[in-house]
């Protein structure tokens, strides 16, 4: 028996869209406004620390009585091997020399934060009505912690096979994240890329296998997409792309004016800026080294050897080695609040 019919209700939002929480691109301030307009607001919490996520928490709650959901990923960190990373560094010296920078000098930074006991002791006070998982679920104990003060617990699908797992392990309800979709990839059971497909052929497939309520992501910006991601089976729908340029959202102008530009309609899937496949707008590192390069170190290894060419370019004014996150469909992206986008899908509800 399926619950879709009361979804919303039972995340307590007035409209069944869901904000998608975009790491490096936002902080309460996008959350805030999403919830204020009548979705549910998302505050990622895979790249802050510990200070941070509670000083994000309780700038929602002070802002806001609507209900929030923050996000994790559950990745399991891996052990760095110095001939993976030799042979990344060799791989991107030539870019090192061109703007005078010493690769010899890169530290492995402290990446993505997996979820842990830790940022349960900073959630508990809070009590986020919502808790969400990038990469899978965490362990039981983990889900039982977080369950217990009344969190509905969602998790991205990318495959049917992800679905039903999904469902096995105790999510309430998936988010089921088709090709178009920009940023990481959820998939956690295959590192195949040719398992992902698009929203409107994975939505129905898994509306036939699992009886949990299904939150359709990737490539809705405008209301006829809502339209048609309802008819085949979608409860709700997260959004991410369209809230981009939105005032409230941090990313730089650089991104901006991407997104806003011819270049957003060739997007491609990369694990260069984190070791994981994850969509954005292509740029000359993806052009030369190839979107997909097995040179890469695993999530989220190869972040640290990015980040001083990314600052590099980026102080000239060149988005050349930045994660351009992008969806698909970018056509809706415009510096217009978030509740202005928020009103306007809700037409195709």
């Amino acid at each position: 028996m399926t619950l879709s019919p009361s979804l919303h209700q039972r995340l307590g939002i007035e409209l069944p869209i869901l904000q998608a929480p975009m790491a490096g691109a936002q902080d309460s301030a996008l959350a805030i406004a999403v919830s204020r307009a009548g979705g549910l607001g998302a505050l990622p919490c895979a790249m802050l620390s510990l200070e941070a996520m509670g000083e994000e928490l309780a700038a929602f709650r002070a802002a806001t009585s609507t209900p929030l959901n923050v996000n994790f990923f559950c990745h399991v960190p891996p052990e760095p091997d110095s001939g993976v990373q030799a042979r990344w560094h060799k791989a991107l010296a030539p870019f090192f020399a061109e703007f005078g920078l010493d690769i010899d000098a890169v530290t492995q930074g402290p990446g993505r934060r997996p979820f842990d006991h830790q940022a349960c002791e900073v959630l508990e006070p809070f009590r986020p009505e919502v808790v969400s998982f990038h990469f899978g679920l965490p362990d039981a104990v983990l889900l039982e912690r977080v369950k217990a003060w009344g969190a509905t617990v969602l998790s991205t699908a990318t495959t049917v096979e992800e679905a039903r797992w999904l469902e096995a392990q105790g999510a309430d309800a998936l988010i089921v994240q088709g090709l178009e979709a920009g940023g990481h990839r959820g998939m956690f059971l295959s590192e195949e890329i040719t398992t992902q497909m698009g929203t409107l052929a994975l939505l129905p497939q898994v509306r036939d296998a699992v009886d949990l309520p299904l939150i359709a992501a990737g490539g809705i910006a405008d209301a006829s997409g809502v339209a048609a991601a309802r008819a085949l089976g979608a409860d709700a729908l997260q959004i991410g792309t369209a809230l981009l340029c939105c005032p409230e959202t941090t990313i730089s102008a650089i991104h901006r004016r991407a997104l806003q530009s011819e270049a957003a309609r060739h997007t491609a899937l990369t694990n260069l800026y984190s070791g994981r496949p994850a969509r954005g707008i292509v740029t000359r590192l993806m052009r030369e080294l190839g979107p997909m390069a097995e040179v890469a170190p695993a999530f989220p290894l190869a972040t640290s050897a990015i980040a001083p060419l990314r600052a590099a370019a980026e102080a000239t004014g060149s988005g050349d080695f930045s994660p351009l996150w992008a969806g698909q469909n970018a056509s809706r992206c415009r510096p217009i609040p978030a509740a202005d986008v928020i009103a306007e899908l809700a037409v195709g509800m």
